[in-house]
């Protein structure tokens, strides 16, 4: 390892440690907020109670399939034990756990934070407008320094001790597949109690959204928790850990690991300055307060590493690759605001189209949603293809490293982009504990604007998201490659090549059979929970009128119970039909699989998300008084198309991510064992 690696990796974990003090100020910040009353009070504990009773179950479930993991890399990863070196797979899997344990600790402190940050949130709407955007934005904030921090200082450490790329690899994994569960499961949870709440409160009773008679709505607001907040945090910490990992592996061979943690650092010591900089001002609006500290923060970013670049005598090319995925990330962003913002032209279309009946709502967001992946995939593709030249202009071994350069300038700016995210499930809460909790419509409607900004950011968010996904598994590509030459065999993907073309068949359907798992399980536990709450209605004397209280706690059990039942096997499915592809027809079948995984991945991921989130504003459009307000078919109709978004956008659309990382991740910690032992 040559000196400018240690230092700028050592520059890394002291960055890394000033983000954990922001998050910690911020968290202080945070809590030391009033709560508006007793009552409130009560119902963030139910919520907070709930959040971590799944989180528990969750991570006992997970902590089990890791151990079983470890085993097996300890036995047969990177190769057999009794052939290769038994020193390496034990280190592997210490640090595959290491990956894992992180991740879930991204996911424990954004529940923590999102937990106290949703009824203080709804107390400061009593105050202004501004108050309450900030107590929801330092709330996110916390998590967004929390993740990109442990994933930096982790990234570092374990490259530090094992200077090996493939054991960095191990440690991606090890995120990547908690990730991938704690994705799916958080999502399966949170849709189970928001389909089934909406369903027998807003379409068949006729009551608010968030009104505490109905027995679903606490199992509701405790699923932003855990699906929107954790699953999404230990999402990217996994997209970030993912792009690092690839990045290493290809920088490794030409000498230019040091660049990588240079630009990673830089993000993140940008994101720190940003985080500080954003504010609401007296007559902004929070969409706007919220794309301007990603602007800002880009700003600093940009002049941050280029000094860092011009100090260190990197390539300038490499600098031009990292801002090139920046300026990509931030255009799918606006693409994603075009197509889900509340006050743009497709949402007010579907919104309009809802007075003709659900049919209709749901042909013009599907529409949209399609319409939406276009402009994506195209700022992906031109984004690595012009990376790729950059680097090939470079010299020899750079072409790949120009499009890992390129991802990990997408997720650069992530600390920001998590406080954002993270801010959208917290106002979202604090306008459902604020409607429970009585504080009038003063509050709610300064909430319901704070809910909708929310809501475009985590639609910009989760097409950030993924295009960085797209960018980073196109960096794991090149690092299979990488290991695959390693380990003494050379891959061409030419599609004339029936072995190739078997794997892009195969790898094409694997993120459709993996989104319709997840969202049968949602349908299937949603049904359970509707005649739970019907069970409630009927049997418990005084809930319709409110004088009597609801079992919110079954409610709660339903969803958890559910959801654990769900994660399991869609997530098994991917890594297995992996593993059986590369044993089937070796490298290049394993080649095809990632092509045609990546393609149809990206796709879905983009067209659920986007429908999703549309369909998701149009209902909000409806409901602030167009097309007949609530009550009106109109706004039944635009309830069902949110529905049906609610799994498209928060349990299939954003696990796809994960899932194209997952498999591109096995393939490369098994690339030695598929060069090895393969049938064709």
């Amino acid at each position: 390892m040559g000196t400018p690696e240690i230092i700028w990796s050592c520059i890394a974990l002291v960055i890394s440690i000033a983000s954990f003090v922001v998050a910690a100020y911020f968290y202080k910040w945070v809590k030391q907020l009033p709560v508006a009353n007793a009552r409130l009070e009560e119902v963030g504990k139910l919520i907070r109670d709930g959040a971590f009773t799944f989180l528990k179950r969750e991570y006992r479930i997970l902590g089990l399939f890791a151990a079983v993991v470890m085993v097996l890399i300890i036995l047969f990863f990177p190769e057999p034990i009794w052939h290769g070196n038994p020193g390496k797979n034990i280190t592997m899997a210490i640090v595959y756990l290491f990956g894992t344990s992180l991740s879930a600790l991204a996911g424990y402190v954004g529940i923590s934070i999102a937990t106290l940050s949703n009824v203080r949130a709804a107390t400061a709407a009593q105050e202004s407008i501004q108050k309450s955007f900030m107590a929801g934005f330092r709330g996110g904030a916390v998590m967004g320094m929390a993740v990109v921090g442990t994933s930096l200082a982790g990234a570092a450490l374990v490259y530090l001790v094992t200077q090996d790329p493939e054991i960095v690899m191990a440690f991606s994994f090890g995120a990547s597949s908690l990730a991938l569960f704690a994705k799916a499961g958080g999502g399966i949870f949170t849709k189970t109690a928001d389909i089934a709440a909406d369903l027998t409160g807003k379409v068949e009773l006729g009551i608010p959204e968030d009104d505490p008679r109905n027995p679903a709505v606490i199992a509701d607001n405790v699923g932003d928790n855990v699906g929107d907040v954790a699953g999404m945090g230990a999402d990217l910490f996994d997209s970030n850990v993912a792009a690092m990992a690839a990045t290493i592996v290809i920088a490794a061979a030409i000498g230019q690991v040091a660049f990588m943690f240079a630009i990673t650092s830089m993000g993140l010591l940008a994101s720190i300055a940003g985080v500080f900089l954003s504010r609401l001002g007296p007559k902004g609006s929070p969409s706007r307060a919220l794309n301007g500290g990603t602007y800002i923060t880009c700003g600093i970013f940009a002049v941050l590493t280029l000094i860092a670049v011009l100090i260190s005598g990197f390539n300038i090319l490499l600098w031009v690759c990292a801002m090139l995925g920046m300026v990509a990330g931030v255009i799918i962003g606006i693409t994603s605001d075009f197509f889900t913002g509340d006050d743009k032209k497709p949402v007010a279309k579907v919104a309009e189209s809802c007075q003709n009946g659900p049919a209709f709502t749901i042909l013009n967001g599907f529409s949209y949603g399609l319409l939406s992946c276009l402009p994506a995939l195209i700022g992906i593709g031109l984004t690595a293809l012009i990376s790729y030249k950059l680097g090939e202009a470079i010299g020899p071994g750079y072409a790949m490293m120009g499009i890992s350069t390129a991802a990990i300038g997408m997720l650069s700016i992530i600390g920001m982009i998590i406080s954002n995210d993270a801010y959208g499930p917290i106002v979202d809460n604090a306008r459902g504990v604020a409607e429970m909790a009585g504080l009038g419509d003063e509050v709610l409607e300064i909430t319901d604007e704070l809910d909708a900004a929310g809501n475009t950011a985590k639609a910009i968010t989760k097409g950030f998201s993924i295009g960085a996904a797209g960018l980073t598994v196109i960096s794991l590509l090149g690092a299979f490659l990488e290991l695959v030459e390693g380990a003494g065999a050379t891959v061409v993907f030419d599609v004339m090549n029936p072995m190739v073309f078997f794997g892009i068949l195969v790898g094409a359907a694997i993120p459709a059979v993996f989104s319709a798992m997840l969202m049968n399980g949602v349908n299937r536990n949603s049904q359970v929970m509707v005649k739970e709450i019907h069970r409630q209605f009927n049997s418990i004397p005084g809930l319709r009128e409110g004088t009597s209280q609801p079992d919110y706690a079954k409610c709660i059990d339903i969803s958890t119970r559910g959801a654990i039942r769900e994660l399991i096997p869609a997530g098994l499915f991917t890594i297995l039909m992996t593993l059986v592809v590369g044993f089937i027809g070796g490298p290049e079948a394993i080649g095809g699989f990632l092509v045609g995984n990546i393609v149809t991945g990206l796709l879905l991921a983009l067209l659920m998300s986007n429908a999703g989130g549309l369909w998701d504003n149009a209902k909000k459009f409806v409901e602030s008084g167009n097309f007949g307000g609530k009550g009106s078919d109109a706004h039944k109709a635009a309830v069902i198309g949110d529905t049906v978004g609610d799994p498209f956008k928060d349990t299939a659309g954003p696990s796809i991510n994960t899932q194209i990382t997952v498999v591109s991740l096995v393939s490369s910690l098994a690339a030695t064992l598929f060069v090895r032992f393969h049938l064709f």
